[in-house]
């Protein structure tokens, strides 16, 4: 961290003090060599505002690191600082420009500021700071106002802002008071080039020295709302409970509000382990259980004296395992995608890994779709999982393969909501409905299973008055004209049946399904 600059630097004290002579001896009209002496000042200024402006790059640097690591507790202070480095730089190019701008009324419009050839003009500062048009002075005295009480809100520390405004705000001389002149008469007025452009880069080196104190101010509030504990407390922080058997148990060893530079010696039971600043302890497991973890911290202090604070823990080691469930049941049914379930407690989804015997396995996200080759043919899921950085087995399982069972035959209608319902007999059907319907339609739909299958054919079966089964014969999935005009036929409380229904699901075989009864309504 930059060092603090509360006080001006002998250096700057007695250039400063040597402006004021010079101006001093200026008054009297005393020969060219005060105005060398100005450009010496100048000279100096240049330099000590140069080395400033490196102490605050530095401490700007400081800053910006603090946000990019730790953004929510530094970001406050590092927009202040951002808003301050913006501030000072716009002002000081400003003054730069306002020199500029003196010595080429002065010298003409090439004339060069680190070479000024008619030093002694007493016109050039005046027309430029204290044109009625422009009012150049008075635009500067205005802005290191708005600086100073800028200052005034960055800092908090009175006798750090007292110092600050002592050589930054713009105030008059007493005989300039009685006077009644300006801040920009004073200065300005008659001066010769030197003397301002010596004034002006003051100024600029006033400014880079505030702009120090107000960045070193916000990079030490940083830390000034951090909390000082005065008790130690021994943790131990395992990175898990539950560690799987030929894996390591990992724990971080830690006290509270440790001191970095000092860190504890850490002791399990009575062994000392390698010396670790962060605290981690690690060891093979190689056998399933219940396992202690005690012992000690040994804090050192300054005076040569150490302290203990025992931690106690316990941990458990675990056979390998994993979890593969059925999400429909504890089948598979072939012909048709099973979802499955498949996971390692501790480990990411994306470590792990499964292969398939007597089927095919693909995985769409965290579910798992298993088809089974054939019926009968049991289906073994071996899981695997990367566990410190290798593939390990941790778990087969082992599903029995069964045919699906028969759908349902059924005739699809909307109710009077738009609802898409499903009419499988045994209940009064209206005549409208049963009119309007193309066909029947067959599925597995006990809310455990959903699987459509397609209607090939299928009766209807009639009985006239004397008793006499009439039966008609559908086109394919749909009614036909014979069975539709049959319907029309039909008076309230008549019965018929949708019999030999015939329909293929998606594991091919084809299915002779139980028949329906109709009520007409």
């Amino acid at each position: 961290m930059a060092s603090h600059n509360s006080n001006l630097s002998p250096r700057q004290k007695m250039i400063n003090l040597m402006y004021i002579v010079l101006t001093a001896m200026l008054a009297l009209n005393v020969s060219s060599d005060v105005l060398n002496g100005f450009r010496q000042v100048e000279e100096g200024l240049v330099r000590t505002t140069e080395n400033v402006a490196v102490q605050n790059a530095s401490l700007y640097d400081e800053l910006t690191t603090y946000n990019r690591n730790n953004p929510e507790k530094s970001g406050e202070w590092y927009r202040k600082a951002t808003e301050v480095h913006g501030r000072t730089d716009s002002l000081y190019n400003y003054i730069a420009d306002l020199k500029l701008r003196i010595v080429r009324e002065a010298d003409g419009k090439n004339g060069d500021v680190n070479n000024i050839e008619r030093q002694d003009d007493l016109e050039a500062a005046s027309y430029i700071m204290l044109s009625p048009t422009t009012r150049e002075g008075r635009k500067l005295r205005e802005a290191l106002v708005s600086y100073s009480e800028m200052v005034d809100e960055m800092i908090t520390d009175s006798v750090k802002r007292r110092l600050i405004n002592e050589y930054l705000y713009p105030r008059t001389h007493k005989s300039a008071v009685v006077e009644k002149e300006t801040w920009e008469e004073a200065n300005f007025e008659n001066m010769p080039v030197i003397a301002a452009i010596t004034l002006l880069t003051k100024i600029q080196s006033d400014l880079r020295s505030a702009e120090g104190e107000i960045l070193h101010t916000l990079l030490t509030n940083i830390d000034k709302d951090d909390v000082r504990v005065n008790q130690l407390n021994a943790y131990v922080i395992p990175e898990s409970r539950s560690v799987i058997r030929g894996s390591k148990y990992s724990a971080h060893i830690v006290l509270a509000a440790i001191d970095t530079t000092m860190a504890p010696v850490i002791n399990i039971g009575d062994e000392r382990i390698a010396d670790r600043k962060d605290g981690l302890y690690e060891v093979l497991c190689t056998r399933a259980g219940v396992y202690n973890l005690d012992g000690y911290l040994e804090v050192p202090h300054g005076d040569g004296s150490a302290t203990r604070h025992p931690f106690s823990t316990t941990y458990s080691v675990i056979e390998p395992m994993a979890t593969v469930s059925a999400t429909m049941m504890n089948v598979l049914y072939a012909g048709i995608d099973n979802p499955l379930s498949i996971s390692v407690p501790g480990i990411p989804s994306h470590e792990v890994s499964a292969t398939i015997k007597g089927g095919s396995l693909t995985r769409s996200g965290a579910i798992w779709q298993v088809r089974p080759a054939k019926v009968g043919e049991d289906v073994t899921i071996t899981v695997s999982a990367i566990i410190n950085g290798r593939n390990q087995v941790v778990n087969s399982s082992t599903f029995r393969v069964r045919q699906l069972p028969d759908p349902m035959p059924y005739i699809a209608y909307k109710d009077e909501k738009g609802n898409e319902q499903r009419y499988k007999g045994g209940r009064p059907f209206p005549k409208t409905r049963l009119l309007a319907a193309p066909g029947i339609e067959a599925a597995i739909d006990d809310d455990l299973l959903n699987v459509e299958y397609k209607v090939l054919s299928f009766e209807t079966v009639f009985f006239d008055s004397m008793g006499n089964a009439i039966p008609e014969v559908s086109d394919g999935s749909k009614f036909s004209q014979r069975q539709k005009d049959s319907f029309r036929r039909l008076s309230r409380g008549k019965r018929f049946y949708i019999s030999r229904v015939k329909a293929i699901g998606p594991d091919g075989i084809e299915r002779d399904l139980s028949p329906i009864e109709i009520i007409v309504n």
